[in-house]
């Protein structure tokens, strides 16, 4: 499977709690259920969802939750063999307060730092980074070294890729105020990123955080003045922009009802992917994602919610409004 991959996602993994009782403070939770979750794992989940062949490049810590990783991964059918143990570090906890839903507070437990941060050359299968069709990469990916150091050295080896090379580097800026000590270091790690980046993905939070302004199309430009080839900002209800060199239009929303907004951004990663890997139209691919974000957004959990093509191909459909 490793040598027919279609994404290498790299960088954090987690084990999500959620609470079985909604609409309650994290202090009244009396039950919680646990998920995968973590941006790049949930990508990865997503993409192979849609029937793309995918691995995650982490780590995970030397216990019972690593274990689970694994195998949760198996399961969803990722490929776990580049996930690593980080010895004398624990799996990474994350719990969730569904409340308000719609952007529900996260409690990260990281300390002293997560293993997905350990991340060292030799974690690497530097041939599938050069080769694979699409390398996915994120901003918390390099908040701290060893993995920062890493994920720089992943993306000069591969370079940026040519047009119609059919392989792709996507950045997701996955802006996380927690993990890091200003946005202003940040920025700069973003920076040097973006030389390389064929597609960039965030929302208006992480584009003011990349570029310096929140406005969608004014922070699209200034993306592509980097090179980028196609960048994507999220609006929330107001839709997603989509711009590329020759275009730039924003896609209208699917309206539903907010069960938990957790992982609606993962999902809207996996059907992008899904564009970029069966060469749909920026237009298309952007309504995918967004039809993707939605069935998420009304459903419970993260990589367990991610949807399958039949439902994509549905909602994409469908009136905008359900």
């Amino acid at each position: 499977m490793t040598d027919e991959l279609d994404v290498l996602a790299v960088g954090r993994v987690s084990v999500d709690l959620y609470p079985e009782q909604s609409g309650v403070r994290l202090a009244d939770v009396r039950t919680f259920a646990k998920s995968l979750g973590g941006t790049a794992t949930n990508v990865a989940v997503a993409a192979s969802r849609l029937g793309h062949r995918s691995a995650v490049l982490t780590k995970v810590g030397a216990d019972g939750f690593g274990d689970y990783v694994r195998s949760a991964l198996t399961e969803f059918g990722v490929d776990a063999a580049y996930v690593s143990t980080a010895v004398g570090l624990n799996t990474p906890v994350v719990f969730c307060e569904l409340f308000p839903p719609e952007d529900p507070p996260l409690l990260f437990y990281r300390a002293p730092a997560a293993p997905d941060q350990m991340l060292v050359p030799s974690d690497v299968p530097w041939d599938l980074v050069t080769t694979v069709p699409v390398l996915w990469v994120t901003g918390t990916g390099v908040c701290q070294d060893p993995a920062r150091s890493t994920q720089h050295d992943m993306l000069a080896r591969r370079g940026r890729p040519s047009a119609g090379s059919g392989r792709h580097t996507v950045l997701d800026l996955d802006w996380r105020p927690s993990f890091w000590s200003s946005a202003e270091e940040a920025r700069e790690q973003y920076e040097r990123m973006l030389p390389f980046a064929t597609v960039a993905v965030g929302n208006r939070a992480e584009v003011e955080v990349a570029v310096g302004t929140s406005d969608p199309e004014e922070a699209a430009r200034r993306l592509l003045d980097c090179g980028v080839e196609l960048v994507l900002v999220k609006k929330g209800a107001d839709g997603v922009l989509v711009a590329s060199p020759s275009e730039m239009v924003t896609v209208p929303p699917h309206l539903v009802k907010v069960l938990c907004g957790l992982g609606a951004g993962d999902a809207f990663g996996g059907a992008l992917i899904h564009g970029l890997l069966t060469g749909l139209s920026p237009e298309r691919t952007a309504a995918l994602a967004n039809a993707a974000g939605a069935i998420v957004a009304s459903r419970l959990a993260c990589a367990d919610a991610m949807p399958t093509l039949s439902e994509l191909d549905a909602l994409g459909s469908a009136p905008r409004t359900i």
